[in-house]
């Protein structure tokens, strides 16, 4: 460590020792950062960052228990002055944009090259923003796709209320293979792989 210059404390939560380990040896190489505390999920990284009060905290967009973005809500009701980076694999628009607009500072996919993370960690310690471009690209899309439509927007509000496709035509005045390809379409523009997920993001994006 540098004289003069005090060691950053990181905690890190991801449900992936692998991983945690991999970020554990790269920090390593850092004479000024260091991760104090790991967690395993979300609701494991809000006590901690409680508790230790950590300069720095590195959430795993999607984990058990608590995802990556409601554990940033939550460490940041706690203290808005709280410095949060995701690091994720995976991230629809609507999951970033969520956490972004929450008060987190950056989002880095974890495939990144060593020195884009370490780039990351260090922005988000100075308090900017860093977003990786896989990321941005991601956001871009999303910007550009077409808005969902008011049927579209209909459907998803029966889908989270539980109704099936059969239920939802029904209600809706369409063929259940209508429904079915318009739940297409919801799921490309708004990046989900089910009905779960497409609801789940509509509801946190303030989409329906």
């Amino acid at each position: 460590m540098k004289s003069g210059h005090k060691t950053k404390k990181i905690l890190f939560a991801d449900d992936h020792q692998i991983v945690r380990e991999g970020l554990i040896r790269l920090i390593g190489r850092e004479t000024d950062l260091e991760i104090v505390s790991e967690a395993e999920n979300g609701r494991e990284a809000v006590r901690l960052a409680a508790e230790r009060a950590p300069d720095l905290v590195i959430l795993d967009l999607r984990m058990p228990v608590m995802d990556g973005a409601t554990a940033a809500k939550e460490i940041l009701a706690g203290n808005p002055d709280a410095k949060i980076l995701l690091l994720t694999s995976f991230a629809t628009a609507a999951e970033v944009k969520l956490a972004l607009e929450s008060g987190v500072l950056g989002a880095v996919v974890k495939d990144s090259p060593s020195e884009t993370i370490i780039k990351a960690i260090r922005a988000t310690l100075r308090g900017e923003r860093f977003v990786s471009p896989e990321i941005a690209a991601i956001i871009t899309e999303q910007k550009l796709a077409p808005p969902l439509s008011e049927r579209q927007k209909d459907i998803l509000r029966l889908v989270a209320k539980g109704f099936n496709n059969d239920e939802i035509a029904s209600r809706i005045g369409i063929t259940r293979h209508g429904v079915k390809a318009h739940l297409a379409i919801v799921f490309e523009r708004i990046g989900a792989s089910s009905r779960t997920e497409a609801a789940s993001l509509a509801i946190s994006a303030g989409i329906i």
